[in-house]
């Protein structure tokens, strides 16, 4: 969200005097995440000087030869945002006028003249380097850049139960049909001894898998079968794959962390609705991940339920038995139940995905593909209540730079989540004094000189089930806006072709931000979201989004309504329409109010070979969101991409093709403020290995001025040896200085970014992490400026992760990970950071809900005495001075009735 401000002097408490004849009657004060701006507009240009007060929490710019009297009426003016505190006037003598930001937290700060307009802009971002950071310290929220290129690093394969469409090898002649299963109800739960040495255990035999990946519609190239079954409380699904033993990929692994092994998969569509599944994956030693798909949306890969497995290697293979229990899933009541059901191998050395039934590239969805399940009879159950009580305790040692001193903070605290299942298919979550730190760090991204903030998922579990019921075209809930509340209560679930979610929840962080003799400090901010959604038709709906947040006498409201049709078998159309109502705090604490439409319209066509998009969205420069995930207003843009990929047969060459994705953007009076072009060739082969070639250019309208800058690249990835794969990019071109140093405009300088990725298990039990990124931004020949060092600024990031897993349970885990950013001062306007940090994590985990952590991290950075001003810090030499260190331990335990 992108909020504006503007004071107008002597109109709104800032008085000028008449002979004044340097300001021009305004100050425009914008904030956008993680990043604040003060915009000073002149009627001609002028002389500064700026610097900071009392240990950086002050940001001044005295203004020199301005005639007149300036004075502010009033406490000034007061931020809306997490940098800064207050902005206020004063005259330092009879031809100085100072402009002064107090700020709530440390700041780094830039000050850039322009000339058309005459005026100054003070651009303030947070002063902590992007480098990880301690446990206590891990909430972050992110915005992707747009469009901004980002580092093409390859992501490390996800779980093969993932259904999104990609691109595919030759499709086979056999035509797709629907199939249906009823399955046999079992008096002794099968074992996974039965399915040994060629038996056949009970269940209905299921062996005609088809390949999606890479040749669709052709046999799964080794032999496999599967036996489903169930009983009063549990699915069982016994999978048989034949293979050669020492070609399957099978590591004792962490839960979730198996998605370069041979996997095989579950899917449920447990309210037949075409629309949602469950899907459960394990390796072949039986180590689990699971997820929900939702057509249209991202798969959900964060759900975790309670599930039970077994694998085994064998002379000839592998066998892997589940046990699903009707207790983790939600379905429609009724004795006589109907599912959808699908089952799936992936062989990870030829690239390949196989389903029962087959389900293919030639249609846009994966769940209306699935089979009817019958046979499932009276499986209800009278009673679901799951309690999750927790306890947690932390020891932080922390530096404050300013004093320099440290401090040291306890903290234990205690609390509930609670699930209680009504009619097996409406789930009402309520949260007590909710834990909600993170205990696995985030993914490393790079972050410096970065437009807009970076994006980090929701990883608490009391966010998690059924987080895509509150999801729409345009991302207007986005639940890590909710920082710290005390109490939560959720509804979500099916009843009939009706989908519900329901949410309310408080959230204390607001009450923390503003000063203490602020009249709502202390407050809490009440939030509410509600979702009604009816499908029809076949893989269609429309569904209804309503949001609600008060803080102290403001408010935001939401309304939006958005549908996706499906056209045909290959097309969709998605679109959504939003109106938000507001009433805000302004700079002098007096209420606003607001008001503003907004809307999205896309079509998609995606197919084995053919995809293109077409999307549009229209944000008005009045439409607010505090609870979503939108990165700026005043925007209308358009964006497309066409896509095409050939698919050799009988070749190692799975598939190869070119790509163009192109954009733009106007604010609502015409302006352009983006332009993009992004082409791509790529080309995939069996083992799994890949490599691709970009080209990419791009127009910003930044600060009141155009800039134009390009990259070209390539990227690859490797896994065909079995114990290791590694994965890499670079780009070379020209990128925007987002932060210049003091007295200069934003420029356009060369850039290099890189990055490499390696993974080694010497031993199945043992995985080493290598990550690597590089960025450097330097001054172009003939530019700016002249003379000196051309580099602007150097980053370096490298993370080395060591896992050992003694058992499925029990593990530990150690990463070290050093930052260093190097800027040259006179073109960059950032500290030199050199921050190394340590971070050891012991865990035993029994099920999702039931854990216990014992962990220990420790950050050291490049802290001196500063002999000039004892006893000060200073950013000096290599990260040898220790700024924090924490002990925590956690305890959850999952009781259910």
């Amino acid at each position: 969200m992108r909020t504006r401000l503007l004071v107008i002097l002597g109109c709104a408490g800032l008085v000028a005097h008449a002979g004044d004849n340097s300001l021009r009657q305004r100050i425009e004060y914008v904030t956008t995440p993680g990043v604040s701006q003060v915009s000073i507009y002149l009627q001609e240009p002028v002389r500064f000087t700026s610097g900071t007060l009392t240990n950086s929490d002050r940001v001044y710019v005295d203004i020199q030869h301005v005639s007149g009297d300036l004075a502010l009426k009033g406490p000034g003016i007061t931020g809306n945002d997490a940098l800064i505190r207050q902005i206020r006037t004063s005259r330092r003598d009879a031809d100085t006028m100072r402009v002064v930001m107090d700020l709530k937290a440390p700041a780094i700060y830039s000050v850039v003249t322009l000339q058309t307009p005459p005026s100054l802009i003070i651009v303030l971002r947070p002063a902590h380097p992007p480098a990880p950071e301690l446990l206590a310290q891990q909430v972050r929220v992110d915005n992707p850049g747009f469009p901004i290129a980002s580092l093409a690093a390859p992501a490390a394969p996800a779980i093969p139960a993932a259904p999104a469409v990609v691109r595919t090898a030759p499709a086979a002649t056999a035509a797709v049909t629907t199939r249906r299963i009823a399955i046999p109800r079992v008096t002794h739960a099968p074992k996974l001894e039965d399915f040994l040495d060629g038996r056949q255990g009970e269940g209905s035999r299921i062996s005609d898998f088809r390949q999606r990946e890479p040749a669709d519609g052709k046999p799964v190239t080794q032999p496999t079968s599967a036996y489903v079954s169930y009983d009063d409380d549990n699915v069982y699904v016994v999978f048989v794959c034949k293979d050669e033993p020492g070609k399957v990929r099978a590591r004792m692994a962490k839960r979730e962390d198996i998605g370069d092994d041979d996997t095989v998969s579950v899917y449920l569509d447990s309210f037949h609705d075409h629309q949602h599944a469950y899907y459960f994956t394990s390796n072949a030693l039986g180590i689990q991940g699971d997820g929900i798909i939702t057509e249209g949306a991202k798969n959900d890969d964060l759900f975790d339920t309670l599930w039970y497995s077994e694998g085994r290697l064998t002379p000839d293979g592998y066998v892997v038995w589940m046990a699903i229990p009707f207790k983790s899933l939600r379905f429609a009541g009724g004795e006589a139940q109907t599912w959808g059901l699908a089952l799936g191998r992936s062989i990870a050395r030829n690239s390949e995905s196989a389903f029962w039934p087959q389900i293919t590239h030639r249609q846009n969805n994966f769940v209306p593909q699935m089979a009817a399940l019958d046979g499932l009879d009276q499986i209800a159950h009278g009673h679901n209540i799951q309690l999750i009580p927790y306890g947690a305790f932390t020891n932080a040692k922390l530096l404050d730079p300013s004093v320099p001193r440290y401090q040291t903070q306890n903290d234990a605290r205690v609390g509930l989540d609670s699930k209680v299942v009504l009619h097996n298919s409406l789930s009402l979550d309520v949260t007590l004094n909710p834990d909600f730190s993170q205990v696995e760090s985030d993914d490393p991204q790079v972050t410096v000189n970065q437009r807009y903030e970076a994006l980090f998922p929701e990883k608490r579990p009391f966010f998690i089930e059924n987080a895509g019921y509150f999801q729409t075209p345009l991302d207007l809930f986005y639940s890590r806006r909710i920082v710290d509340p005390e109490f939560g209560a959720r509804l979500t679930g099916k009843i009939g072709r009706w989908a519900i979610g329901l949410l309310g929840i408080d959230d204390r962080a607001p009450g923390q931000q503003v000063d203490p003799g602020n009249s709502l400090f202390g407050d809490h901010a009440v939030i509410g979201a509600a979702r009604i959604q009816r499908e029809f038709g076949q893989d269609s709906h429309i569904g209804i989004l309503m949001t609600s947040r008060d803080f102290g006498a403001s408010y935001n409201r939401m309304v939006s309504i958005d549908t996706r049709l499906r056209l045909s078998p290959t097309w969709y159309f998605t679109g959504q329409l939003a109106r938000s109502f507001d009433r805000s705090y302004d700079q002098n604490f007096k209420l606003i109010d607001a008001q503003g439409p907004a809307s999205f319209a896309e079509i998609k066509r995606s197919g084995r070979s053919f995809t293109y998009s077409a999307d549009y969205q229209d944000l008005s420069q009045d439409f607010r969101a505090p609870l979503g995930y939108i990165k700026r207003v005043d925007l209308r843009q358009v964006s497309q991409y066409v896509g095409y990929y050939f698919h050799p047969e009988g070749s190692k060459l799975l598939d190869f093709g070119p790509s163009l994705s192109f954009g733009a953007d106007w604010d609502h009076q015409g302006r352009l403020q983006d332009r993009y072009s992004d082409a791509e060739f790529a080309m995939d082969f069996t083992g799994p290995v890949g490599f691709k070639l970009t080209r990419y250019d791009a127009y910003e309208f930044y600060l009141n001025q155009g800039f134009r800058y390009h990259n070209s690249g390539a990227s690859f990835y490797a896994n065909w040896i079995k114990w290791l794969n590694f994965n890499g990019s670079f780009q070379a071109g020209s990128g925007l200085n987002y932060t210049p140093a003091n007295g200069l405009a934003p420029f356009v300088g060369s850039s290099q970014n890189a990055s490499f990725g390696l993974t080694y298990r010497p031993t199945p039990r043992l995985r080493l992490d290598e990550t690597y990124y590089f960025t450097r931004l330097g001054t172009r020949s003939g530019f700016l400026p002249s003379g000196g060092t051309p580099t602007v600024f150097t980053d370096h990031f490298t993370r080395t992760k060591l896992n050992y897993q003694f058992t499925r349970a029990l593990s530990l885990r150690a990463i070290i990970d050093y930052y260093g950013l190097l800027p040259n001062p006179g073109l960059f306007n950032s500290g030199r950071y050199k921050t190394l940090t340590g971070d050891i994590l012991l865990t035993y985990m029994l099920n999702p809900g039931t854990a216990l952590y014992i962990g220990y991290n420790n950050q050291h950075d490049n802290y001196a005495l500063d002999p000039e001003i004892p006893p000060m810090l200073r950013r000096y030499g290599d990260p040898s001075y220790l700024t924090g260190s924490q002990i925590f331990v956690k305890l959850s335990y999952l009781l259910r009735f």
